[in-house]
């Protein structure tokens, strides 16, 4: 698998986001997705420099018209998983709004 090492400072930012939601954590792909799961299921996780975030339909097209620079997460380049979103630092730099966009990946 191709792709930049996930920087030190997005995984311990997520790790800590992470600390009141009963999850767990596991490295996916091969390298270099660092995912947390609820019931064996990826909610979230860190891709190369890319945090991304499973959403409901009604989430993704929320999110995407209000953040344009929201994109499908791609862990292969070409294959787009279409239920997960890869969140603009404008999002996750806001802690309320990173915060509810989590709790909504989370359910």
């Amino acid at each position: 698998m191709e792709g930049k090492k996930a920087p030190d400072k997005l995984i311990k930012f997520l790790a800590e986001k992470m600390k009141p939601i009963k999850c767990e954590y596991r490295k996916m792909f091969g390298y270099p997705v660092f995912a947390y799961l609820i019931n064996g299921n990826m909610f979230a996780g860190i891709h190369g420099e890319e945090l991304f975030l499973k959403l409901s339909e009604a989430d993704i097209q929320k999110i995407m018209k209000e953040n344009p620079e929201a994109t499908f997460f791609e862990a292969m380049k070409g294959r787009p998983m279409k239920s997960y979103v890869v969140l603009p630092k404008t999002v996750y730099s806001k802690p309320s709004l990173f915060s509810e966009w989590l709790q909504r990946s989370a359910k």
